[in-house]
């Protein structure tokens, strides 16, 4: 019988997976094939990555996995939770630049990522959305609505999938800040979006 410790899921699993990742993506840009087959690659692609310009991001676990994979690998020179509860808890210090975007797991809600935010030693900054929640980020504050439309989901229910965070500007902000964040991080373009709150998305908390 299969059961969900056979696949295991938990951030240090995904941190795993980002670590063999990141050996795949210093072999192509070595010019090594990584498939494990020898199949042919893309056209171009050997050689086209950047070994020392890697950011790293997830929601969810995906966002305290992360954080996992840059403490233990410095590959990763800047790394972004998106609403991340950072468990289990994370008691090292993080020297490199770390951006969280939270919504549910916030400082505030969450001892462990309160915990993990006080060892930020590097570059750090924590941004709010009013009306967002956990789910308010990725393709399900677009698509619940739509398949709300179908399912004849009342506005309440679809308010407790996404949260009251217009779906539009949900995925403006998620667009902006990232890029914002990677831009000035890992190629070191002037991005003033992150110096403080902006007219532009006003719907943004920066928290001290």
């Amino acid at each position: 019988m299969v059961t969900p410790d056979d696949f295991p899921m938990y951030p240090r699993d995904f941190a795993a997976d980002l670590r063999f990742l990141l050996d795949c993506v210093e072999g192509l840009a070595a010019g090594r094939n990584p498939d494990v087959d020898g199949r042919p690659l893309p056209q171009g692609l050997l050689g086209a990555l950047d070994p020392q310009c890697i950011g790293a991001f997830g929601w969810s676990k995906g966002g305290t996995a992360t954080a996992l994979t840059m403490l233990t690998d410095r590959r990763v020179r800047a790394g972004l939770s998106i609403d991340g509860p950072m468990q289990p808890t994370i008691t090292a210090d993080l020297d490199r630049p770390f951006m969280m975007m939270t919504a549910v797991f916030t400082r505030a809600a969450m001892p462990d990522v309160a915990e993990f935010w006080t060892h930020l030693r590097g570059w750090r900054l924590d941004i709010q959305a009013d009306g967002a929640i956990h789910n308010s980020y990725g393709d399900d504050a677009t698509l619940i609505p739509q398949a709300g439309e179908t399912l004849g989901m009342t506005d309440q229910q679809i308010q407790d999938w996404i949260g009251t965070l217009d779906p539009a500007r949900a995925v403006r902000i998620q667009q902006a800040y990232p890029l914002a964040f990677f831009d000035r991080h890992l190629r070191h373009r002037g991005r003033h979006l992150l110096d403080g709150p902006s007219a532009a998305f006003p719907e943004v908390k920066f928290l001290p």
